[in-house]
């Protein structure tokens, strides 16, 4: 059975989603969730389901605390679903290409440092743009840079506000994140 790691900041509902998710497979199991936050509604979400969690702080995830927390687990895929800080390099350097991030955008659009939930969703509106989408990419160094892994687009209507925009994108991360997880740690399945 293989091992995800997942880390969070916020309320985590794609944190629960995927452990629902894989806690009906035999192909892997979230065996811990990460998060800066001690107040996140992830954790609440996370104990509900058994899974243990890990809080730490931002001088904890650049140093090596998280890192030999990480190495200690030793998972196959960490995935980051709503997690607000840039991930370290001595991290992203010892896992490479087994970091995945979802953003609420079609990449290479909206995408860099500051850009993130409702932020995107009211650039999207005042831009007037008549679709948007989730990227689904590796991590790298860079916000949002890393190669792609997967996008799904939905179109716009001009009535559409932030939060019309936010509950668009919303349904796609729930259908999407976990089987595009699902087929990453699948060996037999090409994405």
């Amino acid at each position: 059975m293989k091992k995800i790691i997942v880390f969070a900041s916020g309320s985590g509902t794609n944190a629960e989603n995927i452990i629902k998710y894989f806690s009906n497979t035999e192909i892997a199991k979230v065996v811990s969730v990460f998060t800066n936050n001690a107040s996140a509604k992830v954790i609440e979400r996370a104990k509900n389901h058994q899974i243990p969690v890990e809080i730490f702080s931002k001088n904890e995830l650049l140093e090596r605390n998280v890192l030999q927390k990480i190495q200690k687990i030793d998972p196959d895929l960490i995935v980051l679903a709503g997690f607000l800080l840039k991930f370290p390099e001595n991290i992203i350097e010892e896992y490479p290409n087994k970091i995945i991030n979802i953003h609420p955008a079609l990449l290479p659009n909206y995408g860099g440092k500051g850009m993130y939930g409702m932020h995107i969703h009211r650039a999207i509106v005042n831009n007037k743009e008549k679709e948007t989408g989730i990227s689904i990419h590796y991590v790298n160094e860079h916000y949002d840079e890393g190669g792609i892994i997967f996008q799904a687009n939905v179109a716009l209507t001009d009535e559409d506000t932030p939060e019309t925009v936010a509950e668009k994108i919303h349904e796609l991360e729930q259908k999407h994140f976990p089987e595009i997880i699902h087929r990453l740690l699948d060996t037999n399945s090409n994405i």
